[in-house]
Parts: C-alpha cells; structure tokens; sequence
C-alpha cells in the first residue's frame, strides 16, 4: 500500500514538472565606469536585486560591494577611482562645489564633455577591462549588457564584443541627448533641458534660451564628444580588431533604457516602447533607525526638520555668516533638526539640533516627525522626499538641482531659497510657511499617491524589462526605426525641402515670365512713342 502511494506521488510529481517552466538565472555583464557616487545608488540596488533573483552578475565598478557577500552568483571587477572634482574645479575656476551656481551653464555643459572623456581614457588604461576586452571565446559567455547611460559610453563597446544585447541606465532620467538614441523627437519647446532652471510652461525667452542651448548641445556631442570617444577606442584597440564601431553605432545599439524618473517629478513627453521609467527603486522599505537617532526623533513632539545637502555638497563649506543664519534660526525653533554636517564638534550648537557626518536619509524621512527636508535637490533626494511626503526646502546648487526643485515649486510642495544670498529673515520665512501652512504637505501627500500608484513596483518594473530584453534577444521589435534614419530625414528636412522646392518653383517661374513681359515692349507701344 506504501508502495503503491510512493509511486502515486512521483508520477503527480512528474506530471507537474512537466507544467514548471523552471527559472534559470541569466549571465549579466554590468559595466559602470563612470565614478559618480551618488549615481551608484540606483546601480547597486539593481545589482542587488539582480543576484538576489538568480542571475549571475559580473559587476565593473570603481565602488565594491564586497563586504555586502552578495554570493557566489556575483563577481566584481574593481577599477580604479578616477578623482574628476580637481579637473571639474581646476577648469571652472571654483574653489569648491558650492561655487559651481556661478559656473556658466556652457562651461559647465563642456567640463562635463571632459570629465566624461577622461574617465573613459582613465578606464581603459586599466588591466583588469583591459583584460576583458581582450579574453578569447567571448561568444556565448554572457547574455546581456548592463551599463549606464551617463558619461559611460565606451563601455557599451564590450555589447559589440561579446555580441550581446544592452540596457542602459540613465540615472540622470530623462534627457535631451536621449531622443536620438531612441528615435523620437523631443519638443524643446515645452521639454527644458535638465541643467537650465525652467519648468514645462516656459516664457518667451525661456523657449528661445532653452532651443538656443539644447542646440548648441546637440552641436557639440555630434562634433566634439562622441568624436573624442571614437578617438580613445581606436587609440587602445584599433590595433587589436579588425573593425571598431563608432559610438554613434553602439548607441544604436542600445535594446531599452531605464529612467530614472517617475510622475509627478515628471511631466508628460514624447517616450519611445523601449524608455521605461523606474524612478525611485533604490528606495527601499524603512529599517529601524539608531537608538541615538531614534529617541532624539520620536521626542520631537513639535515635529523635525531634516538637512542634508548630498554626498558632494559639503555643508562645511558655508562661510561663517551663513553658518550664524542656520544656528540663529535653528536654536530658535521648536522643532528639532537633524543636520547631516562633516564636523561634528560644530561650535555654538542649539539643544535643538543633532549633527553627524553621516545619516540614513531614508529611514529619517519616513519617521512621521519628519515636517520639513532641506535639501540642495538632488535627483534621488527629491524621489525620497516625495516617496515618503515630505515637503522641501530646496538649496540648489549645480546641475539638475534648480529644475527638480523648480518642479516641486510648481506643484505646491516646496520652496526654495539661493544659499548664497538668503537672509534670516528669508530662512526663518520659509519654514515656518512649510511648517505651519497645510497646503504644502497636502500637495506632497498627493504628490506621493502620484509617485507610488504604479502598475507594478519601480524594481520589478525594471527586473521585468531587463528579462524582457534577454528573452526576446535584444527585443528588437521595441526599437524605433528612427534610429535607422539620416538626421536630415530623421528631422524631416528632405521633405520640407521638396515642400519648399514646390512652393518657389512656380513663384520663381512666375517671376520671370513678369520680367521678360516688362523686357520685350510691344510695337503698338514703340510706335506712339515715335
């Protein structure tokens, strides 16, 4: 009777594997040259993710996650860190990054082209890709290209390499250089560009500076970066294969991208299939805070104020009559304020506020005392804030700062002030508005329904779509034709030129026929003058 059971249960058994459809983990590249610390918080979340779902990662990083032992399923290549801020600050001329809001926007757009051509230049000198590029029996050895899309573009030569599809990352999330990669067009007329400070309802002169400055943008990348990364590659590896792409062709390449960005951070534009959006899935489920963190949070019975001003702009750097503003005003509150700050033996420090060099941002903001987040706005501190609903008090300082703070302006849950020329009495103002009148928190409450009520959440979105990619071998039906088309078709310039050719041609024609009427005079006409 046994028996007979034993074997009852092993043909069920047999029968129901014949239904699994058994997941087999995937062999993932992830290239990520570019030394952008901040940036790594959405990369190594999905690096995380990725391993912990079966997949085999070799991961190319200037920043390891050895001591996290993410298992035998992941293998890291460590480069190493090329600095870019002396080079960033040298050619701007500013003696710290809190001096980059005076940078103009043309130098800054350059520096970058520099930066990111170097960092290339620095990472191919290095063995250990040297070596990756280099290793025979490519073919087969890995199903897919992970890299970012961000400075990053040498590294989508390995794609070429190793004959595998890539997805990209942009962790900047939208932006203008994107269109081409993707085959559509983006309406600079309502789209501003993400380093200038202007929102979708753009002005006159906002629209003329915003095409002005995508223009020359999209000039410069054509002619100057991607040229300057074609000359790196067949400066290190013309020698070694018989043909080299031009990075123009690798970008053609590129199966999706993952944006970093969401609604309502967002406003509606033109996407392609293959432009997904996953803005905010570093943020993960809140851990208990420090004890020291927490007593000092949950006894905040007035509320707190967290300030924190990113992993690059240093607090420290503020001249001392700044520093007098924050403490003054600060010591005067009833809230306690919590102040990611370098040196924690601040001098003249209120009761009322707790410094340390470091703080888990996070798990801060979504404490319910949490009333007010000051922050220069950075990308994914503005998706935390929104995420966990607390209003902003934004000091934007470089870069995509002063949009993403303008965003949150526009939609009613911030305010901002200009670090370099607030007073006490500016300072104070703003708080008390964000502290004491509801509209603000309001808005961000909706504003974070907006961020969180998504079809599925922001990483399995992108887990989704990264298996999508690798199961239907670089998903070609996701890609627009555009990509195939000369940028005089691409812009319809062929056929505005027909259009035009049309047009003229029977004025031109009409033309001379009135001139050679008015020419040739009659005999009626001589004949009375005579």
């Amino acid at each position: 009777m046994q028996l007979k059971c034993a074997w009852k249960v092993l043909l069920l058994g047999l029968l129901a594997l014949q239904h699994l459809e058994i997941a087999t983990g995937s062999r993932i590249l992830a290239a990520f040259i570019f030394p952008g610390k901040s940036h790594f918080m959405m990369t190594n979340a999905i690096i995380r993710e990725l391993v912990k779902r079966g997949h085999e990662v070799t991961f190319i990083t200037p920043f390891s996650l050895a001591k996290e032992n993410l298992g035998s399923n992941y293998t890291e290549i460590l480069l190493k860190q090329y600095n870019f801020w002396p080079t960033f600050l040298k050619t701007t001329k500013a003696k710290s990054i809190l001096d980059m809001t005076d940078v103009p926007i043309f130098t800054f757009l350059r520096t970058s082209y520099v930066m990111g051509l170097e960092s290339q230049e620095f990472a191919f000198e290095q063995p250990e890709l040297i070596n990756l590029i280099n290793a025979k029996d490519k073919i087969g050895k890995y199903d897919l290209l992970l890299a970012e899309q961000f400075y990053n573009e040498g590294a989508l030569l390995l794609g070429h390499l190793y004959q595998i599809p890539t997805v990209t990352i942009s962790t900047f999330g939208f932006a203008n250089y994107l269109s081409p990669l993707t085959g559509i067009v983006s309406p600079w007329s309502y789209v501003p560009h993400g380093w200038k400070p202007y929102t979708d309802r753009m002005s006159l002169m906002e629209r003329i500076d915003n095409v002005y400055f995508c223009l020359i943008e999209k000039i410069l990348r054509n002619f100057w970066y991607y040229p300057g990364h074609d000359s790196i590659l067949k400066k290190h590896f013309a020698d070694k294969f018989d043909s080299l792409p031009t990075i123009n062709e690798l970008e053609r390449n590129v199966s999706a991208i993952l944006l970093n960005s969401y609604m309502p951070l967002e406003t509606p534009r033109p996407i392609s299939f293959n432009m997904i959006q996953v803005g905010g899935l570093h943020i993960q489920k809140p851990k208990p805070l420090p004890h020291e963190l927490q007593q000092f949070l949950d006894g905040a019975k007035h509320g707190a104020i967290y300030f924190s001003l990113g992993s690059q702009v240093r607090s420290a750097d503020f001249p001392p009559e700044k520093m007098k503003i924050f403490l003054d005003v600060f010591g005067s509150l009833n809230q306690r304020i919590l102040w990611k700050f370098e040196d924690e033996k601040l001098p003249n420090l209120p009761s009322n506020v707790m410094v340390q060099k470091w703080m888990p941002q996070t798990d801060i903001l979504a404490h319910p005392n949490v009333k007010v987040f000051i922050s220069h706005g950075g990308l994914f501190g503005t998706q935390e804030a929104v995420h966990f609903g607390v209003p902003l008090l934004g000091m934007p300082v470089y870069g995509d700062q002063n949009l993403n703070i303008n965003k949150c302006k526009a939609a009613g849950f911030a305010l901002g002030v200009d670090y370099r020329t607030f007073t006490e009495k500016e300072l104070r103002y703003s708080l008390s508005e964000l502290l004491e009148n509801p509209k603000y928190r309001d808005n961000m409450k909706q504003a974070s329904k907006i961020f969180r009520n998504r079809p599925l959440d922001a990483m399995d979105t992108a887990m989704f779509w990264i298996d999508y990619v690798i199961e239907h071998r670089g998903a070609p039906h996701m890609v627009s034709a555009g990509l195939d088309l000369p940028w005089y078709q691409f812009y319809l310039l062929d056929i505005i030129a027909i259009a035009l050719a049309l047009i003229m041609l029977p004025i031109f024609g009409l033309c001379l026929i009135c001139r050679k009427g008015k020419s040739v005079k009659s005999p009626e006409i001589k004949a009375k003058r005579n």
